[in-house]
């Protein structure tokens, strides 16, 4: 399927549904010689509680190495998949859901946002909400939500009749 997107961006959280938006992801970037931001939000809320609002620096700086080597092999690996090159890597802080549907898509010009159904367990989901839900609630753009693995077969097998 082709269209006028220019700028897609697919947030990843290290859950095989983020994994494998972003494999479908960058077929449909090269499908319509589009641009492919991968974003990564390390959320603050987590932190918040736990260290009274301060972290240390280390614990910051092995986030973000930690993170960059993930998001580096992973798009080292789409890349030779997909055959796609033209892809960005991005680190935020941030709240997950306002940062992939509101700043992130405002400061890159993003036109598409393709986003796995959930990372999240049920009871994270009845607790925090979804993030995927959210972002297609609110981002300005089109939103595309990944509800199947590279085979398109579902994650949650469909209950027998």
């Amino acid at each position: 399927m082709e269209s006028n997107y220019k700028t897609i961006l697919v947030p990843v959280d290290g859950s095989n549904q983020s994994e494998d938006a972003l494999a479908k992801g960058a077929q449909f970037a090269k499908n319509n010689d589009a641009h492919l931001d991968v974003l990564h939000v390390l959320s603050t809320q987590q932190y918040g509680y736990n260290y009274g609002g301060m972290v240390d620096g280390d614990v910051i700086n092995n986030l973000v190495e930690d993170t960059t080597d993930y998001l580096n092999k992973l798009v080292d690996r789409i890349k030779k998949e997909s055959g796609l090159d033209d892809i960005s890597i991005h680190i935020r802080f941030g709240n997950p859901k306002t940062v992939i549907s509101m700043e992130f898509p405002r400061d890159h010009k993003s036109d598409l946002i393709i986003i796995g159904a959930t990372g999240m367990s049920r009871l994270q989901r009845v607790l925090e909400g979804s993030v995927s839900s959210f972002v297609d609630r609110n981002a300005k753009c089109d939103v595309m939500v990944i509800r199947t693995n590279t085979e398109n077969k579902p994650y949650v097998p469909f209950p027998k009749d």
